[in-house]
């Protein structure tokens, strides 16, 4: 009796120990995918064994139940996570586990470019099919309510940069992370900010940014820009932005401003108002932000686009010298037929 047992209980270990080794390898051996890698959308709910017959069905995964006892034994089996997975070429059974317990999806991108407004940045939300909405189509009271804004208007608070994000995410989840990182920045650029500038809060910082967010797209002019503006806010001057007046014509805004429209009285005419516009133009970057709060110590009050047409200006301490500019700026226009 005792010899049988012993036959008996070696043929267990032996068999045990023969599938531990077959099992090991099945983990271990790369699936069948392309060499692209595949994806694959693992929903809510989903369980380990319907996701591995259904990788199986495909001729990715040989050996499905193998996986799914291995799961169990490591306590893994109701771990995974729902999400889109990007499998990568050479990945294993054991490797594929690991990547649905710790949940690491497919990451999708979305860039919000520095000078959009926050329209451009809700058009841009709608285009993109890897993100669910539920704000899009909202009008601002709305969205600042939805997104806990700090202001009436939504506009200039979503900080420009790329953002990565899982398939699902809700155009309210990536307005939040963009939100978030614009106050974080403000909120530094502020509390660094140089002495005696002519903004008396955060917010009227970030109106500023905007401002020359618009009015130059060279990031070392920047801080001269902003100093100009600064200095003429200090003097009660009008900023005479067109940026500004242009963003308050809205969709009337055609691609070219007419006296009418310049001489048009509206909160963000700073043509025919003093100070700053009742909310910012745009989504201003860090360089901006930054060239707000640390403007430059020139004496100029003016500038223009320069004759070179390279998208920097010409700056200018008296209206003398700013006409100057100005006439040699539209001779270059003449000469070039325009």
């Amino acid at each position: 009796m005792m010899r049988r047992i012993m036959i008996l209980a070696g043929l267990f270990l032996g068999l045990a120990g023969a599938a531990w080794f077959f099992g090991q390898g099945v983990l271990n051996k790369p699936m069948a995918l392309p060499d692209g890698g595949l994806t694959v959308d693992v929903p809510a709910g989903m369980s380990l064994r319907a996701l591995g017959e259904r990788l199986a069905a495909e001729d990715v995964l040989q050996y499905p139940t193998v996986l799914v006892a291995y799961a169990r034994l490591m306590g893994q089996a109701s771990a995974i996570k729902a999400g889109e997975y990007e499998i990568a070429a050479g990945t294993t059974p054991r490797g594929l586990l690991q990547q649905l317990v710790e949940g690491r999806v497919r990451l999708h991108s979305l860039t919000i470019v520095e000078g959009w407004t926050t329209r451009d940045l809700v058009r841009a939300l709608r285009k993109s099919s890897y993100i669910r909405f539920t704000e899009s189509d909202a009008d601002d009271k709305t969205l600042v309510r939805a997104v806990e804004l700090p202001g009436p208007s939504p506009e200039g608070w979503f900080f420009p940069d790329t953002y990565r994000f899982p398939k699902g995410t809700t155009d309210r989840e990536l307005l939040r992370m963009a939100h978030e990182r614009m106050q974080v920045v403000l909120d530094q650029a502020w509390a660094g900010r140089a002495a005696g500038l002519p903004l008396r809060s955060p917010y009227e910082a970030l109106i500023l940014a905007s401002i020359v967010e618009k009015e130059t797209a060279l990031d070392r002019e920047r801080p001269r820009v902003a100093g100009v503006l600064a200095r003429r806010l200090k003097a009660g001057m009008k900023l005479q932005t067109d940026p500004t007046v242009i963003y308050g014509l809205g969709e009337d805004f055609t691609g070219d401003l007419t006296r009418r429209q310049l001489s048009r009285d509206s909160p963000y005419n700073t043509y025919t108002r003093t100070g700053l516009p009742p909310t910012p133009i745009s989504l201003p970057g860090e360089a901006s932000i930054l060239a707000a709060v640390h403007p430059d110590d020139s004496d100029a009050l003016y500038f223009v686009a320069s004759p070179e047409r390279d998208g920097s200006h010409v700056f200018s301490a008296t209206l003398r010298e700013h006409n100057a500019a100005v006439k040699k700026y539209l001779e270059s226009l003449r000469d070039n037929g325009k």
